[in-house]
């Protein structure tokens, strides 16, 4: 082991202890919070874990759909993925505290509020605490089940040189992207476009579906490029690598203005009443800043940066653009949930940042210390061992 590896693992485990911290001081600050307000708590939880969310449940994703496609590619972050996907435990865990909140972040949850209104009550059957939480579970366990195989035949694949591992991967994950793409498009409901009942869109689901791509290809894509310097990717680590991630990127931004764009074209073309009346809401005062820095800085500017060859090819550069993305994927999810509440006091509130950092600086002490538990690199990965092969 070089100096420069033990110092770049040291710096880590460094991070991870940080993060911790972090996370921990966040924690009792919300918590502390939550004995003034209780409503704001669950409302900024909310929030913030939704953000959180998207990382570990988009890479599962990336995951299933690098063992579908295959591409160099998936096999530079593919370890990257799976560390994310074995925070999905914590994830779950991390679900129960909103289960005490639902009254204060759902209108549905209020017998009150149900009683006086025939769209919620027409809705009961659906949207009641008991089959919320069903639901819950199910998307949660069923998650929890794929990252679970995906991981354990992973290893097992760098354990033994039949090809039965890789696939089982392959067979696995097909039907999982398909369940993926179920689970995200109810729990998206369930969980997000419930928070306004009389609201309702076909295409929030396929939303939030790309959300969860992009989150996870922008965050791997930083991590990689943090890690970049260290083996074993020292001399397997290319530029081409970065290339094809950029392109990938590129992609789900353009992914995501066209549903945003779909969305709001057909709302306001077709002047749906029950539609519109979210965009207002979204588009006054603070609100209609944002999305005006949410259509610069989380299309525009990534758009054109991301058509430059030698930007996708640096990956000192592609780190700043997709550590942007992060950033707007934030605002941009706090644009798409917050507005749903009333606001007496204004729109931000010292919760949200509390509860983001206290969420985060757990989730991202788990994701480096499970990093930290195997090799970087897929060691008996067909695509890698041809690279070894030709190298050699």
């Amino acid at each position: 082991m070089t100096n420069g590896v033990a110092q770049n693992e040291w710096s880590t485990e460094r991070a991870a202890r940080v993060a911790l911290i972090v996370g921990a001081a966040g924690a009792l600050a919300a918590l502390v919070g939550a004995l003034f307000n209780a409503t704001q708590f669950f409302r900024s939880y909310l929030f913030a874990y939704i953000f959180w969310l998207t990382i570990p449940v988009g890479s599962l994703a990336v995951l299933m759909l690098h063992f579908v496609v295959g591409g160099r590619w998936g096999v530079m972050i593919r370890r990257l993925l799976e560390a994310a996907t074995r925070t999905l435990p914590l994830i779950a865990l991390l679900f129960i505290p909103l289960l005490f909140g639902l009254g204060a972040v759902y209108p549905w949850a209020a017998a009150t509020h149900v009683a006086g209104d025939w769209v919620m009550a027409h809705k009961a059957g659906y949207l009641n605490a008991p089959f919320y939480i069903v639901r819950a579970v199910l998307y949660l366990g069923l998650w929890s089940i794929l990252a679970f195989f995906l991981n354990r035949w992973s290893l097992q694949q760098d354990q033994e040189t039949d090809p039965g591992a890789g696939k089982r991967l392959r067979r696995l994950s097909g039907p999982g992207l398909l369940i993926f793409l179920l689970t995200v498009t109810f729990a998206s409901f369930d969980w997000l476009m419930s928070l306004e009942p009389h609201w309702y869109s076909a295409g929030y689901g396929l939303q939030w579906v790309v959300n969860h791509g992009l989150t996870a290809f922008a965050f791997a894509i930083v991590a990689l490029s943090l890690l970049g310097g260290r083996d074993p990717f020292v001399g397997r680590l290319s530029a081409q690598h970065f290339h094809d991630l950029g392109n990938l990127l590129f992609a789900f931004v353009l992914l995501w203005a066209y549903m945003q764009y779909a969305q709001f074209h057909i709302i306001w073309s077709g002047n749906l009443p029950h539609s519109i009346p979210w965009y207002i809401r979204r588009s006054a005062g603070l609100w209609g800043w944002m999305a005006l820095g949410l259509a610069i800085f989380h299309f525009a500017v990534p758009f054109f940066l991301l058509l430059m060859r030698h930007i996708k090819r640096n990956s000192n550069v592609l780190l700043w653009v997709a550590s942007g993305i992060l950033v707007m994927r934030l605002f941009d999810t706090f644009w798409m949930i917050v507005p749903s509440f009333e606001h007496p006091d204004g729109a931000l509130h010292w919760l949200d940042f509390a509860l983001i950092a206290g969420i985060g600086g757990l989730w991202l002490a788990l994701f480096l210390w499970q990093l930290e538990k195997r090799p970087l690199l897929p060691l008996r990965e067909p695509l890698l061992l041809e690279e070894n092969t030709a190298h050699g």
